[in-house]
This record gives structure tokens, C-alpha cells and sequence, in this order.
């Protein structure tokens, strides 16, 4: 055993030794990064770091002929005949001298047009060439930051892992994965990630994904937040228009074109930079393209730049992606971030042997111990070495890994963050024991002090105690809340545990129980603080509760991958509540409050009869079509928009005092949200349930609808709720349907519009429907503008509703949503 680990060792350090190493530069001897350095007659090598040096591996001593590419540069061949490793090579690149051929400027049709209309002639034939292969793929991530705040909204905001020196500038993350993967037309794709890292990281996952930097130009869209238009899509011309720059050789003596895409309109979702075209196989050689933040939907950008170099694969004709970059920058609350994801891709195989076990559910997996590989296998495996600055932020931050897991700086920093501030009233209190992994909080009772007519100014200070049992998602949680409402003056406790067992299939059990007010409709939709803005200021008490003392166990877990399972069962003690007061900070005329019977307004008696009952849930999530990532400590969902999420419930109410109160209830949702491309984004839920038989039961026990009184739209997304729909004017013990459906055209209608398209504002059309067994359907129509604001702050919409149907037969009103509180 010893002597194989010894040839291990020596096999490992030969490897490391084989090969070519050396500094690309510019004329003025500045370093190029990331230019792809591959032996010739093959698509496998390398490429340059930030500093511009690179490292090429080779089995054996030879002659080789050694190809530097670089987008905007001449290409470099170099024959070397290497006798010993290692081996010094290094090359200065020289600019490309790009020449505009005067035949091109004498013809009718503007240049560029021909050859872009070539390119998406020829995709499908050019895509065709690719239908299946294997690759290695290498993704590095670097965020560097720039005079950093100390506190951000008076927030410590801390040394950032310790990587800031004293101007607190410095690489704030870096990370690596070696990966390998499949990809099989049109939508099977597998990672395997062999080593992961990240720098001052106890667990070394890297998030560093190739499906997430697959950006395919190509397809007609891009998702990148939004869809972006691809240059090249079917309906490119609609959105760019394009300038010959030039043209070069390239070093098999292919002509490439390089061509300037210029949006025709600033806020559309599109690119701007160069595309480089090679001639005849009408195939792109690179690109060089940029985005904004406001155009992906990502404020806090203010730009991402896009660079992808491809090479000519021999045996099938087909230029593939070896490298890409992508730049961004970002700046928020006086933060300036510089980042780049680098990938390069090796090793294709374009003929591949794969069955129908090859792909499957799981789209990404980790080998085991890959976060564990020390300096010896990654300086063996990484196809770019490190610069100095990223050797040095290694080593920096593994030392203070190190130290800030001990038990004495953890308890030292948990003795100065213990500490009780004098905001205690508003911020609440933690205590922690970071060494350990448990906390203890106190809850703010300033912070969550409220109104309504029932209880009057109420408030609640609650106490929690969180501990983390193991690093794969094994915790519990115990606390209790105490609930006083100073008018009719009663305390309400409850308690709460909660355990969960995994990250992989989350099961999770609770129990909870004591004295508590609810709504009538459980979904909740009126929050407490917006009932206090409009009793208080305007004498508006829309929200009606009851008091509930309970005993309740529920479970849920995931059964298999997009199917998860939920369960409850609860006894209760049911008792109607009456107004205690009528307390407002201002009298409005002709407006007093109305009574807590969601039926019957003016009825200020018990609304009704106190009772027993036991009530069981049962309810699944289909996800039809989803995939998963497996992560070493945890399982991530990945949902196909293609098909729609379904939930179908059952619920049984039970042991009643009276049987009347005894009833089954089924009901289901179906919801999803798509994209339509250059289109913009709809989204839809559609819900229906049915009771078994129709019985006098409890109010709170019918089907409840999300209606909305207020001129600030609920939280819970725009497809959940109806806009101008009394709170429970059409609950109903009958059976239901309701639809709720909008489309976001995005920049497709105000993007076209000169003047009118620099506000970057979207169109919203939307619809909804209500229709029971007992009554006339509900029906509303809006439109509306989404994404207003400035600069980077987009957080308003605002609807215009028309609506027909129930107490008021016809109603017409503006809403506005505030992303804020979503």
C-alpha cells in the first residue's frame, strides 16, 4: 500500500511537470487573459489567465505546433520540438488588421444583412452537426470589490471572509469546478462535477455550473433573467441592424467576418458588440457582446459582458464553443463589484456511446469527496493556473478558515454580537452559540404591534430556539408566541416545534397548539399591517377573525422528485368574536366600522355557534417533467415550464358537536408560468374544488376566494388574488372554479414606440374569472404598466381593472403592486 501511494505520488508530480508553460502578451507587453492555447489539428487545450499565463499538459516529449487564439488578434503558430518538461513558451499576440473589401461596400444589399441572413439560414444545419458529445468542462468564479462601505443601512457589513486589505478592496469569492459533461439533443444535459472548491469555504460547493453558462446564440432567446434576442434569431432583423466592420484569415485561411450589431431600440431586450462569422459554413468564431442589468431584469448590474471563442472541429465539420467569459459589474448602497465567470471546454467526444440510462432525472451529481481534493490534484487537473492574486487568496482565506472555526474566535464574536442593544424594543434579540450551531431570538413586540376592532392594538413577543443538528439539514425548532390585545384584554399563547431530518427529501414534522385568531379565510389575505393602515386612518376593518384553541401535527415530505406529500391533522375549539372598539385616529363622516361577521356587516352579535371539530388535510405537488440537482449535503428541484404544477387536497372535518358541521371538501390548482420568447412571459392558475354534500357548515370551513379592498395589491404573487373582489362575497359550501391568467409583453409593444421606449415601462393584459355553484360568475379585465421606476429601483405596477359581478355588479379602478412586498 505504501509503495502505491508512493507511484501515485510521482505519477501525480510527472503530470503536473508535462508541460508547456508561458505568458501571452499584447505589442506593449501587456497580459492577454483567456486566450485558448490548443495543439494544432485539435479542439483541446487550454487558455491564459488574468496575468496571461497558461499551462498546456502533454503526455510525451515531441514536435509540436502549439495554436494561440484571441478574438481581435492575429492567431500564432508556434513548432516546438520539446526534448523536457517543463517547457517555456511564450508569445506575443499582435492585433488583427481587420480590412473591409470593397466589393462588399459596392454591392446593393448591405453586407452585414447577407452574411447575418446566411447565418440563420444555416442553423439548424450548422446545430446538426452537434447532436451528441461529452466534453471536460472547468468554470472558474472571481468577485473583486472596490472600496468597500464598513456598514450598509447602519449594518455592519464585516471584512467580507477576511480576502480585504486596507483600502477593503480585494477578491471577496472565488471558486473552481472540473466537471464532465454530457449533452445529447435536444434537451438531455448531465454534469458530473469531479472537484469543486471555493476559497475561506468549510464545504468547498461551488455553484459553478455548465448548464448555467450554456448561453446558446443559437436559439432564438437567450435566458439570462430575461430572453434576450439572440443576434441571430429568426426574427433578428426586427430588433438589430447590423455593420460590416471587416474581415480577416484565420489560421486555416478561412475568411471571418466581423460584424457590429446595433439594437434599434435601447431598452429591448438585445445585445450589443460583435459577432465574428466565418464565411461559407456561415458559423460563428466568436463573439463579443454585452447586456445591461435593466435588460436581464438584474437592476443591481450594470452591465454583462459576453465572450465566446469556437473552434473547428475536423472530424464533423463543426465549430464548437472552447471558452467563454462573462464580465459583470454591479453596483447597490455604495458597493462596487467586478466579476468574472470563466469556462473553458476540452476532451469532446462527438460520438458518444449513450443509453437509455445515460440521462435521466438527475441533471447534476457530485463524485464523492469531490470538495475534499487538496493543492496536489487541482494543480494536476486545473487547465488555467491560478495568478498570484488567486494563490495568495487561497491561502489567505484557508488559514483564516481555519481560525474563525475554532471555538474561541466563534465565542468571541458571539460575546460581541450578544450583546443587548438599546434597539432592542425595535430590532428584538438574538443570542447565539456559533460553536455549537443553536440560537435563541426574542421577537420585536413594537415591531409587531397592530390593530383591528377585535383585540384593538395588539401585539406579540414570541421566543425561539433554533438548533442545527448536522451539515445535510437536520434541525429542530421549539418557540412560543404570546399574543395581547389591549382592548379586550386578553393574552393568547401558542407554542411550536419543528423537526426536519434532510436537505434530500425535507421531511418535515411540526406539532403546534394553544390560543390563536384567525381569519376566516386561511389563505390570510389581508395582512395585519395593511387592516391597521386602513382602520386607523380610514375606518376600514376588513379583516374578520374568530379565536381558535388547538392541537395540531402536520408532516410533509418529498415522496419522489416533484412529487411532495403534506399532512395534517387538528382539533379545535372554535368561538366567535365581537368588536371591542372603535378606536380611529381620525372621524370620517358617514363611515363607521362594520361588525366581525364576514356575512352580514351589520351584525355586531356572535357571528357563529361555538363548536368542536376535527379537521384532516391531505394534499400532493405534482411537478410533471422535473429534473434535480444532488448536491453532496442537499437536492435541489429543477422545474420544467413546459408543464404545469398540480395540487390536489382533501380535506375532512370531523367530530363535530353537530353533523351538520361534518363535511369532505376536494379541490385542486393548477398553475404555470412560460415564456413566449421575443413575446414576453404569461403566467396562469387555475383552481376548482367541489364539495362531497352541500351541508350548513362552519363559515371558516367554505371555500374562501382572495379578493382585495385595498388600493395596494396583496402579497403572493398578481395570479392568487382578485383585484377588486369583496373579501368573502362569493365564499361559497358549493362547488368553484377560478381562473387567473396575464401576459407581460415585456419590450414587445412599448419598445417599438419611439421617446415612449426610454422608460423601459412593460404592458400587462390580464383576466380572471369566479364561477359557483350559487351564484353569477365573477369576472375582472385588466391592463396595466410594470416596471416603473428609475434607474435601478423598478419595483411599481400599476393596473387599470374593470370588473362585473358580485355585491357591486360593476366596478372600475386602478391597483398598484409593489414588488417590495412580495
Amino acid at each position: 500500500m505504501k509503495n502505491t501511494f508512493i507511484l501515485l505520488v510521482l505519477f501525480i508530480s510527472f503530470s503536473a511537470s508535462s508541460q508547456i508553460t508561458g505568458k501571452v502578451v499584447d505589442n506593449k507587453n501587456n497580459p492577454l487573459s483567456f486566450v485558448s492555447i490548443y495543439l494544432d489539428g485539435t479542439i483541446t487545450g487550454t487558455t491564459s489567465n488574468n496575468d496571461g499565463e497558461y499551462e498546456l499538459s502533454l503526455i510525451k516529449p515531441g514536435n509540436y505546433t502549439v495554436v494561440f487564439q484571441f478574438l481581435g488578434f492575429k492567431t500564432v503558430k508556434k513548432a516546438v520540438k520539446i526534448t523536457s518538461f517543463p517547457f517555456q513558451l511564450n508569445t506575443k499576440l499582435t492585433e488583427e488588421q481587420i480590412t473591409l473589401n470593397e466589393v462588399y461596400i459596392d454591392t446593393k444589399e448591405n453586407p452585414a444583412n447577407r452574411i447575418i441572413r446566411n447565418v440563420i439560414a444555416n442553423k439548424k444545419k450548422n446545430e446538426s452537426k452537434i447532436q451528441k458529445f461529452t466534453a471536460a468542462f472547468y468554470s472558474r468564479g472571481l468577485y473583486k470589490i472596490k472600496n468597500a462601505p464598513k456598514k450598509i443601512l447602519g449594518q455592519e457589513l464585516g471584512d467580507l471572509g477576511g480576502g480585504l486589505d486596507s483600502t477593503r478592496s480585494g477578491i471577496i469569492y472565488l471558486s473552481e469546478t472540473i466537471s464532465k459533461i454530457s449533452h445529447q439533443k435536444p434537451n438531455n444535459f448531465k454534469e458530473h462535477i469531479v472537484a469543486s472548491k471555493v476559497s475561506g469555504s468549510d464545504n468547498g460547493v461551488s455553484f459553478n455550473r455548465a448548464q448555467d453558462v450554456n448561453f446558446n446564440l443559437y436559439e432564438n432567446t437567450v435566458k439570462i433573467g430575461n430572453e434576450i434576442i439572440s443576434p441571430i434569431s429568426n426574427y433578428a432583423f426586427g430588433y438589430y441592424d447590423y455593420k460590416l466592420v471587416g474581415s480577416f484569415y484565420d489560421k486555416n485561411g478561412q475568411l471571418i467576418n466581423k460584424i457590429e450589431i446595433l439594437p434599434k431600440r435601447k431598452n429591448d431586450r438585445v445585445f450589443n458588440g460583435f459577432l465574428y462569422v466565418v464565411e461559407d459554413d456561415w458559423a460563428l468564431y466568436g463573439t463579443q457582446i454585452s447586456v445591461t442589468g435593466t435588460q436581464v431584469n438584474l437592476p443591481m448590474v450594470d452591465v454583462l459582458r459576453f465572450k465566446q471563442s469556437f473552434n473547428k472541429s475536423v472530424k464533423n465539420n463543426a465549430w464548437v464553443v472552447i471558452s467563454q467569459t462573462i464580465d459583470f459589474k454591479i453596483g447597490l448602497f455604495g458597493i462596487n463589484i467586478n466579476g468574472r465567470f470563466s469556462s473553458a471546454y476540452s476532451n469532446y467526444n462527438f460520438n458518444p456511446t449513450f443509453d437509455e440510462n445515460t440521462f435521466g432525472k438527475e441533471i447534476l451529481s457530485f463524485e464523492k469527496e469531490a470538495t475534499k481534493k487538496d493543492s496536489v490534484y487541482w494543480k494536476s487537473l486545473r487547465p488555467v493556473p491560478l495568478t498570484n492574486e488567486e494563490v495568495t487568496d487561497y491561502v489567505v482565506k484557508d488559514s483564516i478558515k481555519v481560525i474563525r472555526k475554532s471555538k474561541k474566535y466563534l465565542d468571541s464574536i458571539d460575546a460581541k454580537n450578544n450583546k443587548l442593544s438599546w434597539t432592542f424594543p425595535l430590532s428584538g434579540y438574538s443570542y447565539s452559540n456559533s460553536y455549537e450551531k443553536w440560537d435563541f431570538n426574542i421577537n420585536s413586540p413594537i415591531a409587531d404591534l397592530n390593530f383591528n376592532t377585535v383585540q384593538g392594538w395588539n401585539s406579540t413577543i414570541g421566543m425561539s430556539y433554533f438548533k442545527t443538528l448536522n451539515e445535510t439539514g437536520k434541525w429542530m425548532n421549539v418557540g412560543a408566541n404570546f399574543n395581547y390585545g389591549f382592548s379586550d384584554k386578553k393574552l393568547r399563547p401558542t407554542a411550536f416545534f419543528g423537526y426536519k431530518w434532510n436537505n434530500i427529501s425535507r421531511p418535515v414534522l411540526r406539532f403546534s397548539g394553544g390560543i390563536t385568531t384567525k381569519q376566516f379565510n386561511g389563505a390570510n389575505p389581508i395582512s395585519p399591517f395593511w387592516n391597521t393602515i386602513n382602520s386607523v386612518y380610514f375606518e376600514r376593518n376588513y379583516l374578520k377573525i374568530y379565536e381558535k384553541t388547538f392541537a395540531n401535527v402536520s408532516f410533509s415530505r418529498e415522496i419522489t422528485n416533484g412529487f411532495r406529500f403534506n399532512g395534517s391533522l387538528e382539533f379545535a375549539d372554535r368561538k366567535p368574536l365581537v368588536n371591542t372598539t372603535n378606536y380611529s385616529a381620525k372621524n370620517i363622516a358617514n363611515r363607521e366600522y362594520t361588525s366581525n361577521d364576514p356575512q352580514n356587516s351589520a351584525n355586531f352579535s356572535p357571528s357563529f355557534t361555538s363548536h368542536k371539530i376535527w379537521t384532516l388535510n391531505l394534499g400532493t405537488t405534482i411537478n410533471f417533467g422535473a429534473k434535480y440537482l444532488s448536491y453532496p449535503d442537499r437536492k435541489f428541484t429543477v422545474y420544467n415550464n413546459s408543464y404545469p404544477s398540480i395540487y390536489v387536497g382533501y380535506r375532512k372535518t370531523f367530530g363535530a358537536d353537530s353533523s351538520q358541521l361534518n363535511a369532505d371538501y376536494i379541490f385542486t390548482q393548477l398553475r404555470q408560468d412560460f415564456s413566449l420568447g421575443n413575446l414576453g412571459n404569461t403566467k396562469y392558475r387555475i383552481k376548482a374544488g367541489f364539495f362531497l354534500e352541500q351541508k350548513n357548515i362552519a363559515f371558516m370551513d367554505y371555500a374562501h376566494f382572495n379578493g382585495n379592498k385595498l388600493a395596494i395589491s396583496p402579497s403572493g404573487g398578481t395570479t392568487n388574488y382578485f383585484n377588486l373582489l369583496d373579501y368573502y362575497a362569493y365564499s361559497t359550501n358549493d362547488k368553484f372554479a377560478e381562473f387567473h391568467g396575464e401576459h407581460n409583453f415585456k419590450g414587445f409593444i412599448l419598445g417599438k414606440i419611439p421617446l415612449i421606449n426610454l422608460l423601459n415601462f412593460h404592458v400587462v393584459a390580464g383576466a380572471k374569472g369566479l364561477f359557483t355553484g350559487d351564484r353569477k360568475p365573477y369576472t375582472e379585465a385588466s391592463i396595466g404598466l410594470d416596471n416603473i421606476g428609475f434607474g435601478k429601483w423598478r419595483f411599481l405596477r400599476v393596473d387599470y381593472v374593470i370588473s362585473k359581478g358580485g355585491i357591486n355588479q360593476k366596478q372600475q379602478g386602478f391597483v398598484f403592486s409593489l414588488s417590495l412586498f412580495d
